[in-house]
């Protein structure tokens, strides 16, 4: 069998960088880039993607959109890091992890639009209590989430590590508008028919996110409780190889959360907090915003579009 080609359009960028390092070596693939002074020429990108089994598109989203449109090559197939595609019909939405026929939907489609960082951490937790119905879809959710600060990409990781600029802040809230573009992906793919409220933000650290998701058991259907949320969970992602489902924490002080835990790894945590005399519930996922947030999922999705061609011989 001949060995697949991947392109990676947007190579120089902080995903993009991260995809590049973690597939140097493989020998199961071609790694296709361009050489500085063509990353530009459009008729170059066009050749590259057009000649790719597989493109990695790491770029913003309306060159994502552009990129997308000089395919002419029916083969060609595409995994999208950007936003320009979540929640676009004909996508295939690049969460492994969604239900159990989703790798081989993500495998077997020509078009797999890679999830943002936050919205990974809270469809993961969302989805499957939704489907189960212990979680109403109009439930009036609220998201909070810290990242570190390469999610603002790479000026504003320059702008951290550049040594004396004392205009980096230790914490800044951001999205203040409520009107955040990840909002409508998290709608969709976790199954919501109200819109959340999500509020997020970068701290004075490089990569890594905590998210939080509280919950008021009493506006649950039913008598749900914090056991019933944790049983849910830990059955959706039985054999999960890249999510850890934590015990139930409840009664007495619990540690606190790490958002760097997991940095450097392809792994999403999901841990819930309970305090049954309030009858009160906090979700809460940890991840590396560069792993199991962007470049680590995009592998994961390559692997297995690459296992679906290698069984097609």
């Amino acid at each position: 069998m001949r060995t697949p080609v991947v392109f990676i359009d947007g190579d120089q960028g902080t995903t993009g960088l991260q995809i590049h390092a973690r597939l140097h070596g493989r020998d199961d693939l071609q790694l296709l880039t361009l050489p500085e002074a063509e990353r530009k020429d459009p008729l170059r990108r066009s050749e590259a993607i057009n000649s790719a089994d597989i493109a990695l598109l790491c770029l913003p989203d309306d060159a994502a959109r552009d990129a997308v449109a000089t395919i002419r090559n029916p083969a060609v197939r595409v995994i999208d890091a950007s936003s320009a595609h979540r929640t676009t019909p004909g996508w295939v939405y690049g969460l492994p992890e969604l239900d159990a026929q989703q790798p081989e939907r993500i495998a077997q489609s020509t078009r797999v639009s890679n999830p943002g960082c936050y919205p990974t951490g809270a469809i993961a937790l969302l989805r499957p209590l939704v489907q189960a119905g212990l979680l109403p879809a109009d439930y009036p959710l609220s998201i909070h989430a810290i990242s570190g600060y390469s999610g603002g990409g790479r000026a504003a990781v320059e702008r951290h590590e550049q040594q004396g600029d004392a205009s980096a802040p230790t914490l800044q809230m951001y999205g203040l508008d409520l009107a955040h573009k990840h909002v409508p992906e998290i709608q969709r793919h976790a199954g919501l028919s109200a819109r959340p409220v999500f509020l997020p933000g970068y701290a004075a650290y490089r990569q890594g996110i905590v998210l939080s998701i509280p919950l008021q058991l009493r506006l649950l259907p039913g008598q749900v409780s914090a056991e019933q949320l944790q049983v849910c969970l830990e059955r959706h992602y039985q054999g999960a190889r890249h999510v850890q489902v934590m015990p139930l924490h409840q009664h007495g002080p619990a540690t606190a959360l790490d958002p760097e835990a997991l940095n450097d790894s392809n792994d999403l945590r999901l841990a819930l907090y309970a305090n049954p005399e309030h009858g009160q519930v906090l979700l809460t996922a940890v991840f590396d915003n560069l792993g199991k947030g962007a470049s680590g999922a995009a592998v994961q999705n390559l692997d297995l579009m690459l296992a679906a061609l290698q069984a097609r011989g």
